[in-house]
């Protein structure tokens, strides 16, 4: 009987180590996934070249993530499934869920969200472990994911009509005014920062739903994966969403990168957290309409929104078959 318990306690431990190393991984995919979400402005603009960009990127996320994803770790960690611990196992099952479709969206270059994955992967998983879900949370996020694009085409196209009643700034790579490259930094730094706090809890909150660590350094942990993320396998997406979806001068790009920025940090001050990718974009669409010019991709749009919707579907399919195998394989 010992044994068989010693056995236990070791497999248990075993799962436990794989968890913390595969949350580690998929921080390090979400950092990468969103560095075009981030830096993408300032890159488009001119103001940065791209190992730049990611070398002020990598630090700023990881201060988000460590000083200020608390809530959000807090909605991830016991706001889901019901509030109770959840197991190792359940957990492991979420994340590698999560990072599996994180990873695929990377590897065909789709910016999605890698919170709806996330979330939806929880709620697969738990449904196929028989765990109560907190619908009342997850309805309260999708009215919120609904509203985060339309309130940052709002603020985008705000912020340039505002903008375009000033002095216009010099536009081009060679021409910048110093005042406008220090405001495309500024707002870069500033949605690096958010999206620490906004996005680490997608792989760390797996540590607070299990009481693996506490809300700190949980947040530290996936800050480092991040961090590493956004360092070495942030390009693609960063020249994706730079080029891709719509031309921008400076002042639009400052524009959409302070409207994402602006619906991210509100979001996270109430302890919640919404798509990155899809505030940026709303603010980027909002910055075009604003010019009343032809400046958005919209072939690249509706790519984006199918890999948004398929995102939420597949998250929620993927965990309820991880949650399903691993109780066949008696992990769970």
């Amino acid at each position: 009987m010992a044994g068989g318990a010693h056995r236990g306690e070791a497999r248990v431990l075993l799962i436990a180590y794989v968890l913390i190393a595969a949350a580690f991984a998929f921080a390090f995919s979400i950092g990468a996934h969103y560095t075009g979400a981030c830096m993408g402005m300032p890159y488009a603009a001119g103001a940065l070249q791209i190992v730049p960009a990611l070398v002020l990127m990598a630090p700023l996320t990881l201060l988000g993530a460590a000083l200020a994803s608390g809530g959000v770790e807090e909605t991830v960690g016991h706001g889901i499934l019901g509030g109770a611990t959840v197991s190792v196992a359940l957990a492991l099952a979420i994340i590698l869920s999560a990072l599996t479709l994180t990873s695929l969206y990377n590897f065909v270059r789709v910016p999605t969200s890698t919170i709806q994955i996330l979330v939806f992967s929880t709620v697969g998983a738990g449904l196929g472990d028989g765990l109560a879900i907190e619908w009342t949370t997850i309805e309260t996020l999708l009215v919120l994911w609904a509203i985060a694009p339309f309130a940052a085409f709002g603020l985008g196209y705000l912020f340039v009509r505002v903008r375009d009643r000033w002095k216009p700034l010099a536009s081009g790579s060679a021409q910048l005014a110093a005042a406008a490259v220090a405001g495309l930094v500024g707002v870069g730094l500033v949605a690096s920062f958010a999206m620490g706090a906004n996005d680490v809890s997608n792989a760390s909150g797996a540590f607070v739903m299990t009481g693996i660590f506490g809300l700190m350094t949980a947040g530290l942990v996936g800050g480092i994966g991040l961090a590493a993320g956004v360092l070495t396998w942030g390009r693609p997406l960063l020249k994706r969403v730079a080029f891709d979806i719509v031309k921008l001068d400076s002042r639009m790009a400052i524009a959409a990168q302070l409207g994402q920025s602006v619906v991210i940090l509100a979001y996270v001050a109430f302890g919640y957290f919404t798509s990155m990718n899809q505030a940026l974009v709303g603010s980027m669409i909002g910055a075009g309409v604003a010019r009343r010019q032809s400046t958005v991709i919209w072939k690249t749009v509706r790519e984006l929104l199918a890999g948004w919707a398929i995102g939420p579907l597949s998250g929620a399919a993927l965990g309820f078959a991880a949650a399903t195998v691993f109780i066949w394989a008696h992990l769970l």
